[in-house]
């Protein structure tokens, strides 16, 4: 977490990204058929089935669909390991349900997408990806600039931050609304599925400031309020965020009217912020200094645990800021590829590394679905993964240079 950065932000995604978010909220759903009928007749529906019949499946109920809107509905019937869905290309995340526990209602996203081909990615499933086909005429960047795709990455980019802190927004009602019933375990679970939002975009939305107050002010700094820890504490302002709410549940055990004026003022805080975050304008560096910001935030205080020092969930924040990175470099990708293929091919190569290295810790029955950052943990695999990130950051810090430049 870093204080007074400038930031920038949210537009539409482009032609390059062969898609446009039409809609990335929840509600209840039924079945879903390719095609429709009526004012629907144009939008193709597609239904996503998560199951454990001895072993944890994804089920898509059609693979190839025509250029076009196209709504996914996703219901979870029984897999407790699987909990997300992602519709991806190349490396994208184009739309996405998380915290997906079984039994709860079907919710859905629609996407506008163009002929192409696309990955349903279950994390946790027996088989993660399915191939996923838009039939039409793809959006042709064959005569595009380097220059001109790294821009439209840049605007792509805007609309998923603008998604997280969207979700964040939600997931941060709900904790408050559990806090408020007073109730302990459920407000665990609601913490650790609230903090990826924000782990995934901190480093692009992290120089808000409050009307009223200076840059150097931490008492109307949005980061800080949000996301301060007792390391980096300000007794001239006092605690508040996340992490105030985390030692409650998690170091206290016990919820207290403090607690809930804390999770109410965390909620006034990301409304807040969601309002700031879509006035700003992304430049293709600011993607790969964020992405570079993301790696770093994870050497210095997510391997070391000082991030979430009372859940110790610490790898669900550091698997979302490996993730918050990944979607910036997709995003310049196309781009990048004309400028630098080599180099383009370098980091694919050690995100694929890394997200492997992270498979590795996902656990169901844990919350945020990773594995305990305990001590004996830490101790064991602390090295491991600091290498490969560093194996990663290596590259990527050649980045913000060669897409200014471009």
């Amino acid at each position: 977490m870093s204080f007074g950065k400038p930031v920038r932000p949210l537009i539409t995604l482009s032609a390059l990204g062969a898609v446009t978010a039409l809609a990335l909220t929840g509600c209840a759903g039924g079945s879903a058929e390719a095609g429709g009928s009526g004012a629907d007749a144009k939008v193709s529906r597609v239904t996503i089935t998560l199951t454990n019949d001895g072993r944890d499946a994804c089920a898509v109920s059609s693979t190839k669909v025509p250029a076009g809107p196209v709504t996914f509905t996703v219901k979870n019937e029984s897999s407790t390991a699987i909990t997300e869905v992602e519709l991806l290309q190349d490396q994208r995340i184009l739309g996405e349900k998380e915290n997906l526990a079984p039994g709860l209602d079907a919710v859905r996203f629609t996407a506008t997408l163009t002929g192409g081909e696309y990955q349903v990615y279950c994390p946790g499933a027996e088989t993660e990806l399915t191939d996923f086909t838009v039939t039409g005429k793809a959006a042709s960047t064959a005569n595009s600039s380097a220059s001109t795709l790294l821009r439209d990455g840049a605007k792509g980019y805007a609309t998923y931050v603008d998604g997280q802190v969207t979700d964040m927004v939600a997931a941060v009602q709900q904790l408050q609304q559990d806090i408020d019933a007073g109730d302990l375990d459920a407000a665990k679970t609601d913490y650790a599925n609230a903090r990826p939002f924000y782990e995934h975009v901190e480093s692009d939305v992290d120089g808000f400031v409050k009307k009223g107050f200076t840059a150097t002010d931490n008492a109307g700094n949005l980061d800080y309020l949000i996301d301060m820890r007792a390391s980096n504490l300000d007794p001239a302002v006092g605690w508040s965020g996340f992490h105030a709410v985390e030692k409650d549940l998690f170091q206290a055990g016990k919820i207290t009217a403090s607690t809930k004026q804390t999770a109410a003022d965390l909620t006034e805080d990301v409304q807040l912020l969601a309002k700031l975050v879509p006035t700003l304008d992304y430049k293709p560096e600011d993607l790969a200094n964020g992405a570079a910001g993301l790696l770093e935030e994870v050497q210095s205080n997510k391997i070391t645990g000082e991030e979430e020092a009372y859940s110790h969930i610490d790898l669900v924040d550091l698997a979302a800021n490996v993730e918050g990175a990944r979607q910036a470099f997709a995003y310049l990708k196309p781009g990048l590829t004309k400028l630098d293929p080599t180099l383009t091919k370098q980091i694919a190569k050690q995100f694929d590394a890394t997200n492997t290295l992270m498979d590795g810790y996902r656990d169901a029955d844990d919350l945020g679905g990773f594995a305990t950052w305990d001590a004996a943990t830490k101790k064991s695999d602390a090295n491991t993964i600091s290498q490969q990130i560093q194996a990663l950051q290596d590259p990527l810090s050649r980045l913000a240079e060669k897409v200014a430049t471009a």
